[in-house]
């Protein structure tokens, strides 16, 4: 039987809550520090947590005029390359200097003493985040419409050359799906909790198989519908959220983790495999290629491997997610079905991998 548990994303994701204990702001010196290094900043400042994100803590700020947002390292021993905000606030200031769909950064905070990890803050932008791929109470062409921007926006982020907009160094180029295979092998090693088949398998039979290096460019890393704001009643991506996992490399990543939503059940991470997509008006993934290939010139090649890739490195994020939750630094009241994804997220994997 199955560990995944069902989840109702948009009810769980959606909205703040109170700061949740061992994950509060020191208010006094986050006020002196926004005073001196956010454009415009006046207080008084109140502060929540946002339900979403499962990673970076992220906290919505609000003074009597503005509205900000601050993403930060959570507390605790993190695991190696993970949690990279200063590299977030990095990506998202050259591109939002380029005019893309992104909030625009104030200011990154390297001093580990203002609230006890580095932090930025960024402006807060309005709309709708839609947890859900369902897309429920959306009427058909809506959703066919929103589902089309999602993918133009990942065309229009693979236009830019690294260089031209000032992060060539933001990356290593080449062999990317190697190192990324070696890179979330090693998280998934370092935050193991009990032993997988599937993962062990995968782990050996990927780096055998990678597909040719393609194209290097800006990957965002984990682009999905509900890492971006919708605009509030028109289908237009207001602002890519969550650029964490952000770097130079294949945008068949990018392409293959956008299209993955396809082939995972409704239990796994809200997917749309089993749904009848068309009555709903939800492109079908292979619609989805051919617009992105229509805009760029790019298409997969190896699509079973791809999926077999994406799913591998969401078990890798979900089981550093359990590692949080062994060691009592997770900082989502939702954790523990993420954990419990691990493995269903592996067997699938294999199954795309060429396994039984």
């Amino acid at each position: 039987m199955s560990d995944a548990v069902a989840l109702d994303a948009q009810s769980a994701f959606s909205g703040v809550r109170p700061v949740d204990p061992g994950m509060e702001l020191d208010l006094t010196a986050l006020e002196a520090w926004m005073a001196g290094a956010v454009e415009g900043y006046v207080g008084p400042l109140a502060v929540h947590q946002f339900n979403g994100g499962q990673s970076n803590p992220t906290y919505a700020l609000t003074t009597p005029t503005r509205a900000y947002v601050l993403r930060r390292k959570p507390p605790g021993v993190l695991l190696p390359s993970a949690h990279a905000v200063d590299r977030e606030h990095r990506v998202i200031a050259a591109l939002y200097a380029q005019g893309y769909p992104v909030p625009r950064p104030y200011a990154l905070c390297l001093d580990e003493g203002v609230i006890g990890t580095i932090f930025y803050v960024m402006h807060k932008v309005e709309g709708r985040i839609l947890w859900d791929l369902k897309l429920p109470g959306v009427a058909p062409d809506q959703r066919r419409a929103i589902y089309e921007a999602q993918v133009d926006a990942l065309a229009a982020l693979h236009a830019f050359d690294p260089a031209a907009i000032g992060l060539s160094d933001f990356g290593r180029p080449g062999d990317y799906f190697q190192r990324q295979v070696d890179r979330w092998s090693r998280q998934y090693r370092a935050s193991e909790t009990r032993s997988i088949p599937a993962m062990d398998r995968l782990i050996g039979h990927l780096p055998r198989t990678t597909p040719t290096p393609g194209r290097v460019c800006v990957i965002h890393g984990d682009f999905r519908l509900d890492n971006m704001v919708l605009h509030a009643d028109r289908a237009e991506v207001a602002a890519v959220l969550d650029w964490e996992l952000s770097t130079l490399g294949d945008p068949m990543a990018d392409l293959a983790g956008l299209l993955t939503a396809w082939v995972l059940p409704q239990t796994l991470r809200n997917g749309l495999s089993g749904m009848d997509v068309q009555t709903l008006g939800i492109p079908s993934a292979q619609a989805m290629i051919e617009r992105y290939a229509a805009r760029t010139g790019l298409r997969p090649a190896s699509l079973d491997w791809l999926y077999a890739y994406s799913l591998f490195r969401l078990a890798a994020i979900c089981q550093g997610i359990a590692g949080r939750v062994r060691d009592g630094t997770a900082v989502s009241a939702h954790a523990r079905i993420m954990a419990g994804q691990v493995a269903p997220l592996a067997d699938l994997a294999w199954g795309f991998a060429g396994g039984s």
